[in-house]
This record gives C-alpha cells, sequence and structure tokens, in this order.
C-alpha cells in the first residue's frame, strides 16, 4: 500500500486525556512512540511541542463531541492537522483500545485512507453556534407553546381552536388576564387584537372552561419561560447582526433564491461558509449535506435509494425552503412537479431542496445572482421528446397525426 505521509500521529481524544501514538516509517515495520497528555491547555501544549520533537507533519483525530475542539485550535498551529468522522474510521472489532485506536488512526493517515471532515474558520463556527444556539431556543419555544396548550386544552379552554397560536398578540394578552384571575368569558374575548377582535364571538365561546388556581400557577411559569427565551432570541439575533456583517453580501444574494428567507441565508453561509473551495463540485456539496440517494448496491441490485446521512442543520433548513419556493411559480415549482409525477412528494422536495443548494454553490462559487430557468424551461428543454411521447400515444388511440410548426 502506498505511503503517504512517512512521519504522522493519531490522536484519540477524550474529555480528560488524549492519547498520541506517532507513526514513523522506518523499513518493513513502522516505527511508533505512544504517550498519554491532559487536555489542559498545558498539557495540549506540551502534545504540540512532543510532536515537534518528533518532526510530525500530519495528525488526525476524531470528531467526538466538542472535545476535539480545543484540542484543534492548540494544535492546528503545530501540524497539518485532519478531523475524520468516527462513523468511517472504526478498527477491527475486539481491538478496542485507546492506543490501538490512536495507533489505527495514524495507520489510515499514512496511506491516505482518511477522508477529511470539514472544520470551517473561526468567524463561520461562530456564526454556526450562533444560528444554532438560536433554532434550539425557537423550538423551546414552540415546545412551550405546546405545554401551554395542553393546559388549556385540561381546562376546557379552545383558544388554539380560534386563534392560529396561541402565543400570538391576542393570545398572551388573554392568558396574562387568565393568570391573573379573570374569569368572564366576555372580558377575555374582548382582550383580542387585530383581526382576532372579528372572532369575539367565537373566542367568548371557546373561553367558556374551568380554570383553577393550579391551571393558573402553571401557565404563568410557562408564560414567563417563554418571554424569557424570546429576549433570548431577540439578543441572539442582534449579535448575528454584527457577526453576519463581513459575510452580508453573500447572504443578500442567496435571499433572492425562491424561498430563500433573511434566516435561512444565515443559516446556510454558517453551515457550509462562503468559500466554496473546499467542495470542489455541487455534487460534492450535495452529498456533505446528505440530499442525494446512499451508495447501496450488491450483486448488481440497488438495496436502497434512501439520502445519505449528512448536515441535519442544513438539510433541515432546505427542506423548509423547498417547501416555501413550490408556492411561486419558476424553475423550483417546475422541478417539483416534474419529480413528484414518477417519484412522489417526498422526493419531490429533497429534489427542490438539492436544487437549491447547488444555485447556492454557482452563486457563492462565481460571485453572481440568482437566475430562474423558469417554469416551462423542462417542457422547453425536452420539447421534441414530449411531442413524439404524445404523438405516439394519440397514434394508439386511433388518431393520425401531422405535427405542424405554429405561425
Amino acid at each position: 500500500m502506498e505511503l503517504i505521509h512517512e512521519r504522522c500521529a493519531g490522536l484519540d481524544v477524550h474529555k480528560e486525556t488524549v492519547v498520541a501514538s506517532i507513526r514513523i516509517a522506518a523499513g518493513k515495520k513502522p516505527k511508533r512512540e505512544t504517550e498519554t497528555f491532559t487536555t489542559t491547555t498545558k498539557g495540549l501544549l506540551r502534545l504540540g511541542d512532543w510532536l515537534m520533537e518528533h518532526h510530525v507533519t500530519h495528525a488526525v483525530m476524531e470528531s467526538t463531541g466538542v472535545y476535539w475542539k480545543p484540542v484543534w485550535q492548540v494544535l492546528e498551529s503545530f501540524v497539518d492537522l485532519s478531523l475524520a468522522n468516527a462513523s468511517e474510521v472504526k478498527n477491527l472489532p475486539g481491538r478496542k483500545s485507546d492506543v490501538n485506536d490512536a495507533e489505527w488512526l495514524a495507520d489510515l493517515l499514512a496511506h491516505g485512507l482518511l477522508r477529511r471532515s470539514f472544520v470551517p474558520e473561526r468567524p463561520i463556527e461562530e456564526m454556526r453556534e450562533l444560528t444554532r444556539t438560536r433554532t434550539q431556543t425557537v423550538r423551546e419555544v414552540t415546545r412551550h407553546a405546546q405545554r401551554i396548550d395542553k393546559l388549556l386544552q385540561g381546562a376546557n379552554i379552545k383558544l388554539r381552536s380560534v386563534l392560529s397560536g396561541v402565543l400570538t398578540g391576542s393570545g398572551k394578552a388573554i392568558l396574562r388576564a387568565m393568570i391573573d384571575g379573570e374569569k368572564d368569558p366576555k372580558k377575555l374575548a374582548d382582550l383580542a387584537k387585530g383581526k382576532a377582535r372579528n372572532k369575539r364571538v367565537q373566542l367568548e365561546e371557546a373561553l367558556d372552561g374551568f380554570v383553577t388556581d393550579h391551571h393558573r400557577f402553571l401557565l404563568r411559569q410557562h408564560l414567563d419561560m417563554v418571554e424569557s427565551l424570546e429576549a433570548m432570541v431577540a439578543a441572539i439575533e442582534e449579535r448575528i447582526e454584527e457577526v453576519m456583517r463581513p459575510f452580508g453580501q453573500a447572504a443578500e444574494r442567496l435571499e433572492t433564491i425562491p424561498g430563500v428567507a433573511k434566516t435561512s441565508a444565515r443559516v446556510i453561509i454558517a453551515e457550509i461558509g462562503v468559500d466554496m473551495r473546499r467542495f470542489p463540485t455541487p455534487g460534492h456539496l450535495v452529498s456533505w449535506a446528505g440530499l442525494c440517494p446512499r451508495m447501496d448496491e450488491s450483486a448488481g441490485k440497488r438495496r436502497s435509494t434512501r439520502i445519505r446521512k449528512g448536515n441535519p442543520w442544513l438539510k433541515t433548513t432546505l427542506v423548509q425552503c423547498a417547501l416555501a419556493a413550490i408556492r411561486s411559480p419558476g424553475y423550483l415549482r417546475a422541478r417539483y412537479h416534474r419529480v413528484r409525477s414518477r417519484a412522489g412528494t417526498q422526493k419531490a422536495k429533497i429534489a427542490v431542496a438539492r436544487a437549491i443548494l447547488v444555485a447556492v454553490h454557482g452563486m457563492l462559487s462565481n460571485d453572481q445572482p440568482y437566475r430562474d430557468l423558469g417554469e416551462t424551461f423542462f417542457e422547453a428543454r425536452d420539447r421534441d421528446q414530449i411531442a413524439k411521447a404524445l404523438t405516439r400515444r394519440l397514434t394508439r388511440l386511433g388518431f393520425e397525426v401531422e405535427l405542424r410548426p405554429a405561425a
């Protein structure tokens, strides 16, 4: 097997220790040096000096939780570091130990058998942490809204049946009054705002329940938590606005894609960055995101066409963008209907998400704006093929067909 790196190291990272194994090519059997270091800053600096003493040029470690991040930040100035997906570098069964794992990683790196994971630059990493925290916080707000609705249903309050949500402006005003002890359905319904005031009769009927002190106590806890989380989301968005300034032009370009809003554009940039050189082709980016079928073939038969595992934050955002894009006329909606007719709704959504990501790759690679191919793109491209298919069908039905170009 071809040797790529003569002096390299494998790092088995844990919460409190790092087991480092150096592999030095020396004849038929390589020479190895193994040592354990602590994950404190002082310990990691000792590890860096130890690697430099042995003239190690390359090192690799697994992406174990968040424990690899401080190791990466300290050692990237000492050697050429690689990050490997833990599921792709498993050792043989029955040979599991920290030392064996470190040696195995060094062997894989020495012979070029590793696929490097994408590690973004620090500004993109900060942006990623902010957008992911925002997403998690918004999800927590949704969970509290569901718990509030569950409490209201237990008290026979049908607020969710009339309003679009329990945390709308009208919903919050009614909940606060309810928590403060108001029981009269008519007075509660009068607190509705905006268009909800047109539903006062339905609200009055929906708010006729039996709210107890127990319900009020729990409603107060949930509503206070919701308002605290919403304040947290607002603070995070302000911080995102500051961190996003260097990438403002790229984000504005992405917002021109149908279905991609301001928040979605920021998430996309936070997950993939703006430098597309790490993804040589759109296919590499699509595969990394997990928006293409996995390779699962045996005996000449395709066993599965399920999509690959990929970045869940990016994949979820792109599917949400796809659902918004198919509501407006254009190429993306045409692609959705084209795929849905032969493969079903779910695969059609993934196909649109993939098309959006391909467009993102092209726009960021070439600094170009989005150009919609139009809803008639497929018809224009396959014009002759469609005409022949329709002609054959009419012929089977017993008609004679003569095709002439329209005037």
